[in-house]
């Protein structure tokens, strides 16, 4: 069931935002093309917008600003992984060479968060759920389905997150130099080299893909709304995909997936 009911498993991505220099803009087309509503938040949450699907919480948007006298954080996706303890994970970070680049801090009484960087450069975000678990659907088209770390060292990435978070890496059959990253045997997301088609001066990142009903109808909404396809929709394993970004040059996928074979 796309609803999510139970809490998230140490290690799983549970949640995805977005700092964009324009958050209204940003809701405005996020909301054309995957229909989420949402508005900016109150000044005590730093007017933070947790958008909605179906009445579910699915992503958050909110205003990139800067803070502590560093600069605006990069327009991008940043993916959320799951942990009981936020500060343990973020020692355990540390302990096996990553970064806290923003430390560990209390979100009102939602959780705890920090965001950190993995060794290989790719940042992410840790959630410690209190009163907010992260998303509450997924796998239906609007929201998140798959998140996915492109790096320039896979096994170092893999190295780094087993040890730190517990997430295990297996190769999958039929997919070329493609992972799985698992918890507790589930696979919750994917791995790969960064990519010959990308700029050679793109950071490993984590990606995020939001399911849609038809790739290249979503893609033609992506493009009508001020944004642009880097890759076009294509056919994979998986189902067809595209990989896209916003107006403001946050990139994501988006994926019709295969049915599931029972």
């Amino acid at each position: 069931m796309p609803e999510v009911t139970a809490a998230y498993q140490p290690g799983t991505p549970c949640w995805v935002d977005l700092a964009a220099p324009d958050q209204q803009a940003a809701i405005d087309f996020y909301s054309q093309v995957f229909g989420w509503t949402g508005e900016i938040g109150p000044p005590e949450t730093g007017g933070y917008a947790v958008c909605l699907l179906n009445g579910k919480p699915v992503a958050g948007i909110m205003a990139a600003m800067a803070m502590g006298g560093q600069p605006p954080p990069p327009t991008v996706w940043t993916t959320y992984l799951a942990a009981h303890d936020a500060d343990a994970a973020a020692q355990a970070v540390s302990s096996a060479g990553g970064t806290i680049l923003m430390p560990v801090m209390d979100v009102m009484t939602l959780g705890r968060m920090c965001i950190a960087g993995d060794p290989t450069g790719a940042v992410f975000g840790i959630w410690q759920a209190v009163d907010f678990p992260g998303a509450g659907i997924v796998n239906e088209p609007g929201a998140l389905i798959w998140n996915e770390l492109n790096t320039t060292e896979p096994s170092a990435g893999a190295a780094f997150y087993k040890a730190a978070l517990g997430i295990e890496s297996a190769p999958i059959e039929g997919a070329d130099n493609y992972y799985a990253l698992k918890v507790n045997d589930r696979p919750v997301g994917g791995m790969q080299p960064m990519s010959e088609q990308m700029p050679p001066d793109t950071p490993s990142h984590w990606l995020a893909y939001f399911a849609v009903a038809d790739t290249d109808e979503t893609v033609a909404k992506v493009t009508a709304a001020g944004g642009a396809a880097l890759q076009q929709p294509f056919d994979m394993m998986a189902g067809r995909m595209a990989v896209v970004t916003d107006p403001q040059g946050a990139t994501f996928a988006v994926i019709n997936p295969k049915p599931l074979q029972g």
